[in-house]
């Protein structure tokens, strides 16, 4: 049985948790889960690796070559047909089998390293996890999964349920931050910028801009990370495009700070923007805007 994700906050960090109840015995499941061989059949990454704890550990994906010494994991706990647990760079996963009748339940956990930049890939990373245990549980059935086509239908839906798209208000600034699924920047600065050359003084982009914040003239424009303009009614705009080898692609929108009266609808808006434009780095542009929802989250912004 298929049972959403939940994200945790474990010893200050941003933890992903999974439960699937399965009809097979402990120690069948413990092979499928800890052997290379069969995890190959659902894991998202080819995995090489002994069963012993510090052992090393490497993972290829199907796209990747192998490259000598780029041995970046590593086997934290053993322990046979209980727990086993991993370090995959930053991030450590755990499986735990706990015997149920004569099935077992199956609790697996991600802790996401990079803090608060890390907890920003949750939604895609458990729309991932979700497919992959699906296909383990097919294939200890011995059936099989239809392939997944939509994928921001589910990635929509967990950055929703853990709030991943909320702004806040730092400093002197309204801030929005999303993961865009390891894009690469140079792709997600062309959809921002739809084919147009902008230039120091000249009008920002339409994608760049939404009829809740009046746009001036560009005041920064370094492709493909940074673009700022001004807003009329007062302070900046200000996207960058920000790339992390470890922790994927991600944009970043900050606004100064609007009249206080205006500041549950700037949330509302730009909250709308960063959904549409994610939406469109996946590949589906929505339109016309949806005033609705807007309204309805200055409504939330408002009472927070």
């Amino acid at each position: 049985m298929t049972q959403d994700a939940i994200l945790q906050t474990v010893n200050g960090e941003p933890t992903l948790r999974f439960e699937r109840r399965l009809a097979h015995p402990p120690a069948k499941v413990w092979r499928a889960v800890s052997d290379p061989a069969q995890m190959g059949s659902w894991f998202p990454t080819a995995v090489e690796a002994e069963l012993r704890p510090g052992a090393p550990m490497r993972f290829t994906f199907p796209e990747e070559a192998v490259v000598d010494g780029s041995w970046d994991g590593e086997v934290l706990e053993v322990d046979p047909p209980k727990v086993y647990m991993f370090r995959w760079n930053a991030d450590v996963l755990r499986f735990e089998i706990i015997p149920e009748g004569d099935g077992c339940l199956l609790v697996f956990t991600q802790t996401l390293g990079g803090g608060a930049v890390g907890r920003l890939g949750a939604g895609r990373t458990a729309a991932g996890w979700d497919t992959c245990l699906d296909v383990l549980a097919a294939g200890l059935d011995g059936t099989t999964v239809e392939p997944r086509t939509d994928w921001l239908t589910p990635m929509e839906g967990y950055i929703e349920k853990f709030g991943i798209g909320e702004g806040a208000v730092s400093g002197s600034e309204v801030r929005f931050a999303r993961d865009l699924v390891w894009k690469p920047a140079e792709k997600v600065w062309e959809l921002l910028v739809e084919g147009s050359a902008p230039e120091v003084g000249g009008e920002p982009p339409a994608r760049a801009v939404n009829d809740y914040v009046p746009a001036g003239e560009l005041t920064v424009v370094d492709a493909p990370h940074v673009l700022e303009y001004r807003a009329l009614d007062g302070g900046t705009v200000r996207w960058e495009i920000v790339s992390d080898p470890r922790l994927g692609v991600r944009t970043e929108l900050t606004q100064t700070l609007p009249p206080a009266d205006r500041l549950p609808v700037t949330l509302a808006a730009w909250h709308v923007h960063m959904e549409l434009f994610f939406a469109a780095v996946m590949g589906e542009i929505r339109c016309p805007w949806p005033k609705e929802r807007t309204e309805r989250l200055a409504e939330h912004y408002a009472s927070r």
